[in-house]
Parts: C-alpha cells; sequence; structure tokens
C-alpha cells in the first residue's frame, strides 16, 4: 500500500485550501486527490500542494471536460503531476435508464480511455451507488460498463457499492484487477450521523475496512484516497480516518 490520499471534495465547504493542505500534511497524509473546484488555478494548487510537501497523483475530471475540453485536461494534469485521472460521476438527467444506453455509456468511457491512456494516463470510473441498483431486466449498470469497456480501471468508491446493494467483496473477487484506487470512506450506523447525510469517519462505522483490506491487497490499487461527502469538521475526520486506517 502506498501513502494515504485525502479527497479534497470532502473539505470543500471548508475554505481556503491552503488551510486545508497544511491540515491534511499535518495529519501526516502525503497525497491529495484533486476534483474540478480546485482545478480553476492549477498553477495556484500546484504552489499550494508544494508549500505543504503534498502530491496530487489523482484526480477526477468530469465527463464533459475529459470529451470536450482535452486539451484543458492535459493541461491541469501536467501542472499539478496528476498520473490517474478519473470520471467520477454522470448527472441525474444524464443517467441510462436501459441495458443498452448504459453499454453506450460505457463505449464512451472506452473511446476516453483510449485518449488519455495513449498519452501515458491512467484512467477510470469512479462510482457512486446508482450502478449497482439493478435495472428493470435485472442488468447491473456496473456490469455494462466494465463489459463494454474493457480497458478502462476502477477507483473503487467501496461504501457507494454498499449503499446501492451491491456486495464489495464478491466486486473485489469478480473485478479487482481493475482496481487502481480506493475511496476509504465509512457508513455510520442506522439513525446516526443524519448531519452528514449517514456518513462516518473511517474506522467509526459499519464497514467491515481489516477485511476490505485484506482483499484489496490482491488487487493493483495504487491510491488510497480518504473522503466523506459532508463531514461536520473535516479537520475531525482527515485525522480519526487516517489514524484508523494506519491502524488496520
Amino acid at each position: 500500500m502506498t501513502a494515504f490520499s485525502y479527497q479534497l471534495y470532502s473539505s470543500r465547504e471548508f475554505p481556503p485550501l491552503e488551510n486545508t493542505l497544511k491540515m491534511i500534511a499535518e495529519a501526516g497524509y502525503a497525497q491529495a486527490e484533486g476534483y474540478g473546484g480546485v482545478f480553476q488555478d492549477a498553477a495556484a494548487t500546484r504552489a499550494a500542494l508544494d508549500a505543504a510537501g503534498l502530491t496530487m497523483p489523482s484526480g477526477h475530471f468530469s465527463l464533459a471536460l475529459l470529451e470536450d475540453e482535452q486539451d484543458k485536461v492535459l493541461d491541469i494534469a501536467g501542472t499539478l503531476g496528476v498520473k490517474a485521472i478519473y470520471c467520477p460521476h454522470i448527472q441525474v438527467d444524464e443517467r441510462p435508464t436501459n441495458a443498452a444506453r448504459w453499454t453506450a455509456f460505457g463505449e464512451r468511457l472506452e473511446r476516453l480511455a483510449a485518449i488519455y491512456k495513449a498519452k501515458g494516463f491512467e484512467f477510470g470510473w469512479h462510482n457512486h451507488d446508482f450502478e449497482f441498483v439493478p435495472l428493470d431486466d435485472g442488468q447491473v449498470p456496473m456490469q455494462l460498463i466494465f463489459d463494454a469497456a474493457p480497458s478502462i480501471s476502477w477507483e473503487a468508491d467501496i461504501a457507494w457499492v454498499v449503499r446501492g446493494g451491491g456486495d464489495p467483496f464478491e466486486w473485489i473477487k469478480t473485478h479487482g484487477g481493475r482496481i487502481t484506487a480506493v475511496h476509504v470512506k465509512d457508513i455510520a450506523p442506522a439513525g446516526e450521523c443524519a448531519d452528514e447525510d449517514g456518513w462516518a469517519d473511517v474506522g467509526h462505522g459499519t464497514m467491515d475496512w481489516a477485511g476490505l483490506m485484506a482483499a484489496l491487497k490482491d488487487t493493483p490499487a495504487t491510491y488510497f484516497v480518504m473522503e466523506h461527502d459532508k463531514p461536520n469538521d473535516d479537520a475531525r475526520f482527515a485525522r480519526r480516518s487516517i489514524e484508523a486506517a494506519k491502524a488496520l
């Protein structure tokens, strides 16, 4: 396992970025994962990373940016030192509603993989929960994506797999060879942390992270990225999560 990373989206409500980077460096992180909000001024973000002694080997780039502004993606990635590019989401009104459309979506990702891999980048999809909810015909969108996109890697957000009704151990067993990055996050016990959308600090929720880390050892996962979608205290989340993860 490499050094732990931190998805900066977790601290989007706790500006400025310079303070966040200093905070996570002091907590023991060596890396940060970027997203759209920190790409507006890539040079300034790079300077802040350097000042904090952090690197940014992975980043989330929107589907629109990846398809329509490829030179901009390459410029941002080059400036920040990003090595692995992950497409992180698709808006509700753009999501396919049947198997054929999910297959077509997977084909779009496969075309993007060809473009960015040719430039020397890792390229993959980052999941949420909706990809694991079966369609009316019983097929699972995530499987349809993988079938249509044999070249993409997977940044596995394990907690979202669980929220979508999937068995993370089965998905790791079946598709672990694709996993190049992992989002390490936790789900609070039922009824707890309602103000944080039911998420918990890593090691303080219901996820079997000891078992999951053991299962992930047999995958090519390089980046282990702490994330909380809505912390009410990002410094607490950052500190407690890396302490728990290191104890694994």
